[in-house]
């Protein structure tokens, strides 16, 4: 049986690095003028609207495959509540207020504001300039975190209720399949960018669903983020085993 796995593995590791090296030899010159699928992909997102080709690529022209990236991190989330949730023999402690040096408090709440401004910016133009919903959402979640070294750590529960961003991750990845869905009832494709109009180019409202899309994912990051940060936290702070330890 063990040899059995053997030559399998072998044989379909060999397959996949024939594939490999096919798709590198039928790849562009390095450095070469002509560039297929650049050219492809910019000429598909200025007609759709969309200033931000990188945008156009990952909520237009590859949405299918963005679909699995984020299913990925929900079930990376979900994995982690299920393997850091409290056990038999551990309890809950509430953690005392710490000291916090003048200059760390200072400019940790003086940053908090204005870091979470700059993720949502970013989520809510990244049609438009670089950046969107996965850059923007780890900005804004981290920006959260931000209390924790400038306060502590209740000051952070108190504006990371886990049930609220629980839900909202929950609700963001719906979302974003609805969104999917409602394609194939208006006699499209799934994801397909047919639903909205195309709007006004190098505006908020262009792209279609895109902004949509993007604006589900930032979210969905966001929530992920903060719900994945407060399980490590709430093991390193607020839970102890029996013994005390």
């Amino acid at each position: 049986m063990k040899r059995l796995r053997l030559v399998l593995l072998a044989v379909g590791g060999a397959g996949v690095a024939a594939l490999l090296v096919a798709a590198c030899l039928d790849l562009p010159a390095f450095g070469g003028r002509s560039h297929p699928y650049g050219t492809r992909a910019v000429h598909a997102s200025l007609s759709r609207h969309t200033a931000n080709t990188i945008a156009s690529v990952n909520f237009d022209q590859r949405a299918y495959d963005t679909l699995g990236e984020m299913s990925i991190l929900f079930a990376a989330v979900l994995g982690c509540v299920v393997l850091l949730r409290e056990a038999r023999g551990e309890h809950r402690e509430q953690p005392q207020p710490a000291d916090v040096a003048r200059p760390v408090r200072r400019y940790a709440l003086l940053v908090l504001p204005v870091a979470l401004v700059t993720g949502l910016y970013v989520i809510a133009h990244g049609q438009l300039s670089p950046g969107g919903g996965f850059q923007g959402g780890v900005v804004a979640a981290t920006a959260l975190h931000l209390l924790y070294l400038g306060a502590d750590y209740r000051a952070l529960e108190r504006v990371r209720p886990l049930a609220v961003y629980e839900a909202s991750d929950a609700l963001a990845v719906s979302s974003y399949l609805a969104l999917g869905l409602a394609g194939v009832f208006a006699g499209t494709a799934f994801l397909a960018n047919t639903l909205l109009p195309y709007g006004t180019f190098n505006t908020l409202s262009s792209g279609g669903i895109v902004p949509l899309l993007n604006a589900a994912i930032g979210v969905e990051v966001a929530s992920a983020v903060v719900v994945l940060l407060a399980n490590f936290l709430d093991q390193a702070v607020e839970i102890e085993e029996e013994d005390g330890s």
